[in-house]
């Protein structure tokens, strides 16, 4: 299973977020997972349009992901992922 990750930048919006094991096929797919144990997470990680938000970076394996529109960056089950929420601000 792909091991997920979390900054803790996304704790205040989701308090009872933790790392994860999930099984998926493509980034889509375990975003989809991560909903359904964190209700409205996707909505945060994805726009409207059901692309990656400016804010958010997903790191595949150490790397950024390709396919910041669709999410079909394919996983591995030994991969790893990180979820990075950009913080801004002066």
């Amino acid at each position: 299973m792909a091991k997920i990750k979390f900054t803790s930048a996304l704790k205040p919006f989701f308090p009872t977020l933790t790392d994860l094991e999930l099984e998926g096929a493509t980034i889509r797919e375990l975003v989809s997972q991560m909903e359904a144990r964190f209700p409205g997470l996707s909505n945060y990680l994805m726009d409207e349009t059901g692309s990656l938000r400016k804010h958010v970076n997903i790191f595949l394996q150490g790397d950024l992901i390709r396919d910041r529109k669709t999410l079909s960056d394919p996983v591995k089950k030994s991969d790893e992922l990180l979820v990075f929420q950009a913080l801004s601000g002066g």
